[in-house]
This record gives structure tokens, C-alpha cells and sequence, in this order.
């Protein structure tokens, strides 16, 4: 199995508030890596153990500050790198386009990141390399539902980089304006009604890709059981095990994978 297949089947999430106790518990291994994952609420970040695909230890979650601007980010980034004590490489994910390291578009974050340097910039605030990737690789098709919608596609093992399908149109606007997560906080909606939003969505998707398996992630994972089962879906559909820990595990295989690991 790869480090990118394992992020999908191993692993359960592990969050914890921000606190000056120890930084790492429940240590299952001694090959470590740290990944961040930046979302549009809140910047996650914690060691990963890579042979496993798993969370080595408590994840440090802080608010995304606001504006999002590239500097300020690379600011809480260096505050989880210093919070682990981490000095090598570190894996990032950013809810944008990235090719060549280059951030191409910006969703829910500041619009100053379109065509910035991400290693760069972040790099200023990290005493180590930074690898960075789209915020929802994975397998077959990924969604993560957040502050947005991210999305990533598999087909015959081989991910199809910067989907951005989290942007298809229902109804004559962006599907995520429709069907993300904070869209039901936002308007107040019950898991019944938002469950039909993210059917249409859904149906959108089955559509035009005809995936033969979709995988749901992002903090509203962890509730699956509450909305999955009101959708009706030609696709299978499961949550994501590692729930609104892959982003952080799939960053740190990512840069552990770039390193020849």
C-alpha cells in the first residue's frame, strides 16, 4: 500500500486545543513527520507517524487569522512548528491551486495568496524544507467538506492533481456555496435539509465523473452518521477514517514521499 493510499484507511481523528503540557502522546513509532493542514477556520498541524499513516500524538488546531494573507499564515505555521520542536521537513496543505509551488487560485483565504511562491512564503516562518499540495488528495474521489469544498481524484491509482470540483455549478452557482459545511452553520440548517443540498451536489458530480467510490472528509465527517444515510447515491460512499486528521497526515507523506522516503 502507499503513504497516499494510507491516508484514507488508517487512522482515526485526535484533536486538542492548544496547551504548554507535553507535545506528543501516545507515540506509535520513531519515524516522524509533521504536517499542517491550513483550512479556512482553523490551521491544524501534528506529527505523523510514517510508517503507520497515523497521528503520532495530540493535534494542535489554532483559528485561521483573518485576513488570511500569506504572512500572517506563515505566522501560525511557525507557531506549530515550534509548538512540535520540529526542524525537518514539513508537509503543507493550502485550499488552493498549486502547481510548480505556485499558488494559482485562493479559496477562503486571502485572495493575496494568488501567485505566490507557498514554499517561500511559508518558508520565511519554518527553519526546515516545506512541501506543499491542494488540500484534499486522496483516493478515487475525495470531498472535503469545510469552510469550502475540496476535492481530489484517483483514477487507476494516479491522482489527478488540483480538482477543484468543490466550483461546479448547481443551480447556476458554485456548488460549495450550496453544500459546504459551513453553509449549514451559516444558514442555520438542519442535517435534513443540508443533506439534500449535498445530494444535489453529489448528483452534479456522478454525472459527469462516474466515480466508483467517493470519500467525505473535513470536520463534518466526524457527524457522517447524522447525513450520510439521508442521501440517496448511485456511488458508494464512505467517510474518510482519518475524518479532519488526513490533511495533516496526508501533508506529512507528501513531504516524506518528496525526500525519497
Amino acid at each position: 500500500m502507499s503513504a497516499r493510499r494510507t491516508i484514507q484507511f488508517v487512522g482515526s481523528e485526535l484533536s486538542a486545543p492548544e496547551t504548554s503540557g507535553p507535545k506528543v502522546t501516545g507515540m506509535v513509532g520513531s519515524n516522524l513527520g509533521l504536517g499542517v493542514d491550513i483550512g479556512g477556520s482553523g490551521i491544524k498541524g501534528a506529527l505523523v507517524d510514517l510508517d503507520l499513516g497515523v497521528l503520532a500524538g495530540e493535534r494542535l488546531r489554532i483559528d485561521t487569522p483573518h485576513p488570511a494573507t500569506p504572512g500572517a499564515v506563515g505566522k501560525v505555521v511557525g507557531r506549530l512548528v515550534e509548538h512540535f520542536a520540529w526542524t525537518g521537513e514539513v508537509g503543507l496543505t493550502l485550499p488552493a491551486v498549486i502547481t510548480g509551488g505556485i499558488a494559482r487560485t485562493a479559496a477562503n483565504i486571502d485572495p493575496s495568496w494568488v501567485g505566490t511562491d507557498v514554499r517561500a512564503a511559508l518558508g520565511k516562518h519554518v527553519p526546515g524544507p516545506v512541501e506543499v499540495l491542494n488540500d484534499a488528495d486522496g483516493v478515487v474521489l475525495v470531498l472535503t467538506f469545510g469552510t469550502g469544498i475540496g476535492s481530489a481524484l484517483f483514477v487507476d491509482g494516479r491522482l489527478v492533481p488540483n480538482t477543484e470540483l468543490g466550483h461546479i455549478e448547481v443551480g447556476g452557482v458554485d456548488g460549495e456555496d450550496v453544500a459546504a459545511a459551513s453553509v449549514k452553520d451559516q444558514e442555520g440548517l438542519s442535517w435534513v435539509q443540508w443533506a439534500k443540498r449535498v445530494q444535489r451536489y453529489l448528483e452534479r458530480l456522478e454525472r459527469f465523473l462516474w466515480p466508483d467510490l467517493i470519500v467525505v472528509g473535513g470536520g463534518v465527517s466526524k457527524r457522517a452518521d447524522k447525513w450520510l444515510p439521508l442521501i440517496e447515491h448511485r456511488t458508494p460512499i464512505v467517510p474518510a477514517q482519518l475524518q479532519n486528521a488526513a490533511g495533516i497526515v496526508g501533508a506529512a507523506l507528501a513531504a516524506a514521499e518528496n525526500r525519497g522516503y
